[in-house]
This record gives structure tokens, C-alpha cells and sequence, in this order.
């Protein structure tokens, strides 16, 4: 006899719970939605045990429960003391006899404890602040006759420009006052409202990230792991998420670790089982700030869907809920280098994201994916009604060249829902790609030697950039280059030098990636010497080396190199040796046609 699965109770039946539906769908486990008949959820996944009403009436909450083994959240504005009720003391179901009632006590994840401290913004952040975790400076503002002069003491003590926020009830950027002078000041008190506010220090920072962030315990509520999620930059429009890339563009693995990192020990903090989100500031100086936590699954993680296909973040919700996550833990790495999610708003009309999704769904290459989610929900100005994620097999820089259509199309359509002309060009220090090849050299001299190279590099279209760092009379500047490099995009280095040589080895010695040596034909030894002292590297030290001055095989090498983790160089360099190939080809044929003396005439008159 089979056993029957326990059932999950979704509080919400929006796009969130809908795709908890879709991945809940082939894994056999049911799902009993709580939300008005029509919710997107709903739409995907019909059963008896839907309960049909307001995820916000308690009654209906404690329906839900005697139907369900689990109660988890799409959205955390919901009523937590009938949670903690449901959780601590149980709900009353049929007893086994039929002849009365009896109390079940139904697991909630995340806690309620949890959703009770995210609804409060304010006293998010404070707790935060108390476990050690980097957040901007806050201060409450007082209600009533007093709101004025606490207005007043916050921009005494933060200056201008500050936030002025709502600590209850806000999402998606709602509820947020910019106050950028004493002028601003009454507007904020007319625009806000009664409701309940903070002030926040103004973060001036360089992107925004986010981490989504998977949670076990155990069946006391005892901390057993978290697994954080690859680290994401979004992008935020008119205080909506527009566009999420993974990887982040331009940053060093080590502020993607030290995303991970805080954004672990904020979950380790919290109760409660699930995915969470984790979005957070990245400041000039390389600090990061967290800025919101979300509950539950979240837009920044839906490309984990296409990119972490093994364990996207709503099978992730579904299995921690029901304590399946493997002991030897869950694996969350992308299946892909890069992934960029456009979410699809709602246009000036209702249909005008028509054109958007069409274009998504005729664009594809051979090295490009993209994935198109509607979630059945009618289109509003500006509503979130569905995404598009692209999946890649290179760079996100190289990604989002590809789907550049896709991007001009949704800003077209933005444009046109807030009265803009054209859509706003902004502008952006990420819009070099990051090198996926150093080229360095040891002086100026050397470039004449490296040209051909280059010229390699620029007909395989890779991306690179070209520095000229002295192993002998800088060797600080080649240290902080080599530093530079192992925390940037860059695959290879490619170190041209002669003489002593040792620029090549000095760069192997610092760097975990490969350095391909060019020996240069110095004024003495025609370079023999600085072959010698490429090649002959200490055994653990590899340095690969090509012939003197033979910078076109050092190019050709590192695309090679590329082409292990990029398929579009490996198919450029089949092609390349193909054209190779067929290019002797008709040197023989024509050879044997003319015969060996009208050969070389005609390659004298060259």
C-alpha cells in the first residue's frame, strides 16, 4: 500500500505560488492553495483541497491547515498570530472515531516567528544590526504631532538626501520616500501618511545584489544548514525588479563570496525552513549592506529555474519544507556560465507586451536559450505578469549582446507606459565586457611582437584588454595586475618578455589561471635567452611557452584554453583550423595543376 504525501497549505495563489505548483506537479507532492478562485495557482494546479478566500482571514487560514501537514507563505503580509496558533497549540480537525474534535498541530515554514519580524521592516533591520549584520543606519519616526520634529532630527543627523520608509506593508519599492531637501520635508508627511516609518541613512551604492538562500532544521527547530544560492545583480525600474543577471557584471569573486557569506548568516539568524532572499547594497569601497529579506521564493531567484534546473529555488522550498535535502547537502551551482531574467510588466495597453514575448519566443542561437513564463494574470500598467530568462553559454556580457532585441524591447514598452518618448539610455560603467584575456608585456618595445596576437584575438571576437607591467622595474604594479586578474572574469594571461624573462613566471607563480610565456628577440641571443627563461620553470610553477615571438600561437593557445568552458570558441577554432585546412588543400591542388615552376612565379610576383 502506498503511502500517502503530506500536503503543503500555500497562504497566496499568486505567480510565486503558481510555479510552487509547477515544480510541485512532477514531484507528486499536493498542494492545497488558499487565495480568491480565479489566482494564478489555482490555474495550475486543481484539486479538492483548495481553499477558496482571503489569505488573510483567520477562519479560513485554520480551513486551510486541517486539510494540509504544512503551512508555508507566497507572500509574508498575512495574519502570523493565527500562524502561531496553528503552529503552537494546532487547529482542530474530525477525530479517527467521527464522534468529535481533536487539535493537529501543523508544521509553518518559515516560522511565523520569522514573517512576523520581516513585516516589521524596522525592527528587521534592528535585529540585523544586533546579530552583526552590515546594515544602514535607521532611525524610528515618531507618529502624530511629534512626526515633524522627528523628521527634523533625522535630517539633522543624517543630512541630505535620506529615506523615509514605511515599516509595515510595503513591497517592490512602495512606500519609499526619497527626501532630498528641507522642502521635501512636508511633501513626505502629506505623501506617507499615518502609517508607521523609519528613516534610513541614504546608501549611495554601486549595484544592487541579491541571494537566495535555502534553510534547513530539524523537527525542533534546531538550526541544521544553509545553502546559499550563486550570488545576482538586479536591476530596479520605477521601484519595480526589471532585470536580474547572473552572473553579476564586473565584480571580484571575492565580493560574490562575501555576498554569500552575510547573506548566510542573515537566514542562520532567522526560523524556519524554505528559500529566502537576501537583497543587499554594494558600496564603492567593495562593503555590502543588506537592504530587504523576502521569506520565500523571490524574482531574483526565477532563473534558477532554467539555470539551477537540479534544485531551482521552488523545488528547494518544496523539499526543505518536507526535510528532504539530502544530509550530504544540495547542490545549487548554475548549470550555465550566465542567465539574465526580464520580467514582463504590463504596458500602456493590454496588450502590449504581446511584442515582447513574440521576439522572446523567435529569438535563439546556438549558444542561447531563452525561456518564456506567463503566469495567467490579467496585464495591469506596470503589473508583474510573467518573465523571460535567457541562459547562455559564455559571459552575461556576452549574453546580454545577444538578447539586446529582447532588453530594447521591454524598455520600449516601459517607455511608452510612463509617457517617456523613447525609452531612457542610461548610462552604465559596465558596459566594456569583462577580458577573458590579459595580454601583458614588459615594455612598450614589445608590442610589435604581441600585434599579431591581438589581431587573433580581435578576429575570434574575444574580449581582452592589453597592460604593460615591468616584473623588474615594477614589480608591485605586476603584483596588484596579477591580484587584479585573479579576482576579475579573466581565463588567461598571455606575458610577453625578453631578456631574463621573467615577467611570464613572476605572473605564474602569483595567479591560479593559466599564463601562456612569449619569448621576445632581444638585441643579443635573438631570444634563445628568453626562451630559456620562460621554459625552464621550477617543477609546480607551469608556465606554458610558445616559440620566439610567436604571439599568434599564444593567442591561439588561450582560445583554445577558452574554448574548454566556452563552446562558441571551440566551434570558432574548429572553423579556423577547417579554413586552415582547406586553404593548403588548394595550395596542392593548385600546385599539382601548374606544376612547381609557375607556382613559385606566381609566389615571387606576390
Amino acid at each position: 500500500m502506498a503511502t500517502k504525501k503530506p500536503v503543503i497549505g500555500l497562504l497566496g495563489g499568486g505567480q510565486l505560488g503558481r510555479m510552487l505548483c509547477e515544480a510541485a506537479g512532477p514531484l507528486g507532492i499536493p498542494i492545497a492553495v488558499l487565495d480568491a478562485e480565479d489566482c494564478p495557482a489555482k490555474q495550475a494546479n486543481q484539486n479538492s483541497l483548495h481553499v477558496t478566500g482571503s489569505f488573510k482571514d483567520p477562519e479560513k487560514i485554520k480551513l486551510l491547515a486541517s486539510r494540509v501537514d504544512f503551512l508555508t507563505v507566497e507572500i509574508e503580509h498575512v495574519e502570523t498570530e493565527v500562524l502561531e496558533e496553528i503552529a503552537t497549540k494546532g487547529v482542530e480537525v474530525p477525530s479517527p472515531d467521527g464522534k468529535g474534535t481533536i487539535l493537529k498541530k501543523v508544521s509553518v515554514h518559515p516560522s511565523w516567528k520569522t514573517i512576523r519580524l520581516i513585516q516589521d521592516k524596522y525592527q528587521q533591520k534592528e535585529y540585523f544590526a544586533k546579530n552583526g549584520i552590515p546594515v544602514a543606519e535607521q532611525m524610528a519616526i515618531e507618529s502624530g504631532e511629534g512626526r515633524a520634529d522627528s523628521l527634523d532630527e533625522a535630517a539633522w543627523k543624517y543630512g541630505f538626501p535620506f529615506m523615509l520608509k514605511g515599516s509595515k506593508g510595503s513591497y517592490d519599492g512602495r512606500g519609499n520616500f526619497k527626501v532630498s531637501g528641507p522642502e521635501d520635508l512636508k511633501s513626505a508627511i502629506e505623501q506617507m501618511g499615518d502609517q508607521p516609518l523609519y528613516a534610513e541613512k541614504w546608501v549611495p551604492f554601486e549595484m544592487e545584489l541579491s541571494v537566495m538562500v535555502l534553510r534547513t532544521e530539524d523537527d525542533d527547530g534546531n538550526l541544521k544548514h544553509v545553502y546559499p544560492y550563486p550570488v545576482v545583480e538586479t536591476i530596479h525600474e520605477d521601484s519595480i525588479c526589471t532585470k536580474v543577471f547572473y552572473p553579476p557584471r564586473s565584480i571580484p569573486e571575492d565580493v560574490k563570496k562575501r555576498a554569500q557569506k552575510v547573506a548566510s548568516d542573515v537566514i542562520a539568524s532567522l526560523w524556519g525552513r524554505g528559500v529566502f532572499a537576501v537583497e543587499m547594497f554594494l558600496l564603492a569601497d567593495g562593503h555590502i549592506l543588506v537592504n530587504e529579506v523576502a521569506p520565500r521564493p523571490h524574482n531574483s531567484g526565477h532563473f534558477t529555474i532554467e539555470a539551477v534546473p537540479q534544485m531551482s529555488q521552488y523545488k528547494a522550498q518544496l523539499y526543505s519544507i518536507l526535510d528532504l535535502i539530502p544530509r550530504k547537502g544540495a547542490n545549487l551551482n548554475a548549470r550555465v556560465p550566465s542567465s539574465i531574467m526580464l520580467n514582463i510588466l504590463g504596458g500602456a495597453q493590454p496588450t502590449s507586451h504581446n511584442r515582447f514575448v513574440e521576439l522572446a519566443e523567435s529569438t535563439y542561437d546556438e549558444y542561447t536559450d531563452v525561456y518564456v513564463h506567463l503566469y495567467g494574470k490579467e496585464s495591469k500598467p506596470g503589473r508583474k505578469i510573467g518573465h523571460i530568462t535567457a541562459t547562455g553559454l559564455s559571459s552575461v556580457e556576452r549574453l546580454a549582446e545577444t538578447i539586446t532585441p529582447l532588453i530594447n524591447a521591454m524598455d520600449e514598452i516601459r517607455a511608452e507606459r510612463i509617457g517617456l518618448k523613447s525609452p531612457v539610455q542610461k548610462q552604465t560603467r559596465r558596459a566594456k565586457p569583462v577580458p577573458l584575456v590579459a595580454v601583458t608585456m614588459g615594455s612598450d618595445s614589445d608590442l610589435t611582437t604581441m600585434t599579431a596576437g591581438l589581431k587573433i584575438l580581435d578576429e575570434f571576437n574575444v574580449p581582452y584588454e592589453v597592460r604593460i607591467t615591468s616584473a623588474h622595474r615594477t614589480p608591485h604594479h605586476m603584483m596588484k595586475f596579477a591580484a587584479e586578474m585573479t579576482k576579475s572574469g579573466c581565463k588567461v594571461i598571455i606575458a610577453a618578455a625578453g631578456g631574463a624573462a621573467h615577467l611570464p613566471g613572476m605572473l605564474a607563480s602569483e595567479v591560479h589561471i593559466p599564463v601562456i610565456g612569449v619569448p621576445v628577440k632581444a638585441s643579443v641571443l635573438d631570444g634563445v635567452d628568453s626562451l630559456h627563461s620562460i621554459v625552464q620553470m621550477p617543477r609546480g610553477i607551469p608556465c606554458a611557452t610558445v616559440g620566439i615571438g610567436n604571439s599568434t600561437n599564444a593567442a591561439l593557445l588561450a582560445i583554445r584554453i577558452l574554448g574548454s568552458a566556452y563552446p562558441e570558441y571551440a566551434e570558432r577554432m574548429i572553423r579556423y583550423q577547417e579554413k586552415m585546412k582547406n586553404e593548403v588543400l588548394a595550395k596542392d591542388e593548385k600546385i599539382q595543376s601548374v606544376g612547381w615552376q609557375e607556382y613559385l612565379q606566381g609566389m615571387q610576383k606576390k
